[in-house]
């Protein structure tokens, strides 16, 4: 079995960003989603669990981030292409994300990113194949 990823998630309005991630093209695991919890399914490998603020509260004594005013994380996942990098930050603009940063360019290596509608920094990035085996600069 290979390792998986659970990115758990506070937000404050569970059924906007279910939305919100099913409008990038995932789907929702309603096996493990309730009134409290999404698992949206990003891979085979990696899911995330957006929890309910109060929800999320009970996994933590810390205090839960603002994502709209600081930053707890980047959360950065691969694409296939430049064009896929680009597709998926355009959707996810047009689906009720934000503007984050400008692209990236380093011409090997091509990234977008955007914001979830809680804030949630979002990277999507693109790497030359022969870079990531270290074949050319």
């Amino acid at each position: 079995m290979s390792t998986m990823i659970f990115v758990n998630l506070p937000v404050k309005d569970l059924a906007k960003s279910t939305e919100f991630y099913e409008g990038l093209g995932y789907k929702r695991n309603p096996a493990f989603s309730d009134d409290n919890a999404s698992c949206i399914v990003v891979s085979e490998e990696i899911f995330l669990m957006l929890l309910v603020e109060p929800f999320f509260k009970t996994f933590t004594k810390k205090e839960i981030v603002d994502a709209s005013t600081s930053t707890e994380a980047i959360l950065c996942i691969s694409a296939e292409s430049r064009e896929a990098a680009d597709a998926l930050a355009d959707k996810a603009l047009s689906s009720g994300g934000s503007f984050s940063n400008e692209p990236m360019d380093e011409g090997f290596m091509y990234g977008r990113s955007f914001q979830d509608p809680d804030g949630h920094l979002w990277e999507i990035m693109w790497m030359d194949p022969a870079a990531a085996t270290g074949e050319q600069p």
